[in-house]
């Protein structure tokens, strides 16, 4: 019977009761428009299906040197965070994850945002990306509005879009090269637009030749966030002759994912003040 049909063949009471459904705290919440729900977004944080997908090996890196600066990721997953013992152990910057596709946001961003800011870190916020829920117009929307966007207040870094292996399912969320390269244009430019800033792009180089072809056509605007647990950052995507971010680890002291901005500090205080 077609759907048209059955949903008018409903009686009275079935009618009455759908809507009662539908007005349960987070019916609405869950149908959100123009794009699906995420389902399990506290396990999707910066890197979070690297190590699956690409079995990384190796030592750490190095100790820092002078040309490089110390940071962290977090998400959900850790919680509230010791911030003045990461201060402690040489972390200069942080970024948080503040949402996923368009309805999810991270309940622990204002401890993890503005702890972070208040210990003296420069500070920043990401967006784990679902190009098959929705535009990437609407999630770069999504992303300004609930803690992506940007002040020129010295210390808060452009957004970031984390677009990396699918965590529900295709690898390349079931979308051809040329539509990926559209929907990541189309969340860069409205991000763009929105706050004057170009975001960083963090991606696997893996997977981005894999899902986008290798397309170079980012590396002339948007910094580049490249993860790689060993002892150098490696191969990045084409069209980026440097990266900015190096995701070196997932299993680093107190929060697990540890980075190196790729630069002396007062060219990471550059990069905040756009």
């Amino acid at each position: 019977m077609p759907a048209r049909r059955t949903v008018r063949s409903l009686g009275a009471t079935a009618l009455a009761l759908l809507a009662l459904v539908l007005a349960l705290p987070g019916a609405a919440h869950a149908a959100t428009p123009g794009g699906k729900r995420p389902v399990h977004p506290e396990r999707d944080w910066l890197g979070s299906t690297v190590r699956g997908h690409e079995h990384p090996t190796g030592p750490l890196p190095p100790p820092s040197v002078d040309a490089s600066v110390e940071g962290v990721d977090v998400s959900s997953h850790n919680g509230n965070v010791p911030w003045s013992t990461l201060w402690n152990n040489g972390n200069r910057f942080a970024y948080v994850k503040a949402t996923e596709g368009t309805s999810y946001t991270n309940p622990y961003f204002a401890q993890q945002y503005n702890g972070s800011y208040d210990v003296g870190m420069i500070r920043g916020a990401y967006h784990f990306a679902l190009p098959d829920h929705s535009s990437g117009a609407d999630q770069a929307a999504y992303f300004v509005a609930h803690g992506g966007g940007w002040s020129a207040d010295g210390r808060t870094l452009p957004g970031v879009l984390d677009i990396e292996y699918n965590p529900y399912g295709q690898v390349c969320y079931g979308m051809s090269a040329s539509a990926l390269t559209d929907w990541i244009a189309d969340f860069l430019g409205a991000y763009q637009a929105a706050t004057g800033r170009d975001a960083v792009i963090y991606t696997a180089t893996g997977w981005w030749k894999q899902c986008t072809g290798n397309y170079g056509g980012f590396g002339g605007t948007n910094p580049l966030w490249a993860p790689r647990y060993g002892s150098s950052v490696g191969e990045l995507p084409a069209g980026w002759g440097f990266h900015t971010f190096w995701q070196y680890t997932d299993t680093g002291p107190t929060v697990g994912d540890h980075n190196r901005f790729n630069g002396a500090y007062t060219r990471l205080q550059a990069l905040a003040n756009g």
